[in-house]
């Protein structure tokens, strides 16, 4: 996995992504979970990127949300 952002600079970059984006953060973290089946953390944010004209900083953070999100799930 690449370098991580702080947890302030995470926050902040994901407060950004609606207003930057048009679309709320639950919209785009259903869309990697219905996107194809990557497993590699930069293979998710290439595919991102390329699908859907994103930042790399903006993929980044949605990817790194998602896989917080999905980790917290497995520990339910």
């Amino acid at each position: 996995m690449s370098q991580i952002f702080s947890e302030e600079t995470h926050r902040n970059l994901l407060a950004r992504i609606p207003q930057c984006t048009g679309r709320e953060i639950s919209d785009w973290l259903r869309a990697v979970e219905d996107g194809p089946a990557l497993f590699r953390f930069e293979e998710k944010v290439s595919w991102l990127r390329h699908e859907h004209n994103l930042a790399y900083g903006h993929a980044k953070a949605i990817v790194h949300e998602y896989d917080l999100r999905r980790a917290a799930r497995n520990l339910l």
